[in-house]
């Protein structure tokens, strides 16, 4: 019973346990969190070892999109003495440990499939070059508003168009950190 006792109140030496795989997150240890709020609020609060132990959580979360992001763990443990150390040297250490967080970033890590990353084109890479526009919609469109004809040649150049307002509207989506593009990527049109 000594031995329980005794076993309660040594330091723990780690700082928390992986959720996926409960390994030890050793203190000031790479980890990795949920983007997904709901992961990452302090009810929940996963933290996972590796980009692995993250990708093996995605399936029962159900997650659109998520990420992994990139987090350093404390360096002391939770239940360490505050008391034992000097004011003075608390607050000091606090504000250069806050300057020090505030200075590092978490680096995001997107965490795919080895299929998705396959199929998914890249800059450079051979796109199809199919008509992007609805023909017939065009060209009752151009019909209903001026009574004139449309060529059969228009939808390509149409469809030229709309691929570069696309690149453009996904460089604006993928500046602001986010996988989705939405109609604010668009608004450079405006102008």
């Amino acid at each position: 019973m000594s031995d329980a006792a005794s076993s309660n109140s040594a330091p723990q030496s780690y700082w928390r346990k992986c959720s996926s795989c409960k390994k030890p997150i050793g203190l000031g240890a790479q980890y990795f969190i949920c983007s997904v709020s709901t992961c990452n609020n302090p009810r929940t609060g996963y933290a996972f070892c590796s980009v692995h132990c993250f990708e093996r959580h995605l399936p029962g979360a159900r997650h659109k999109d998520a990420g992994a992001i990139e987090k350093t763990a404390p360096h002391i443990p939770h239940d360490a003495p505050a008391a034992s150390t000097p004011a003075s040297s608390t607050a000091s250490s606090t504000s250069s440990q806050g300057a020090q967080a505030e200075a590092r970033t978490p680096n995001r890590v997107f965490a795919k499939s080895p299929s998705a990353t396959a199929s998914s084109p890249r800059p450079g890479a051979n796109l199809p070059r199919e008509v992007l526009v609805i023909a017939s919609r065009l060209k009752d469109y151009i019909a209903a508003r001026s009574e004139f004809n449309t060529s059969g040649s228009v939808m390509d150049v149409l469809s030229d168009h709309l691929r570069i307002i696309c690149d453009r509207a996904i460089d604006n989506a993928r500046a602001d950190g986010r996988k989705t593009v939405m109609d604010r990527d668009f608004e450079f049109l405006k102008k």
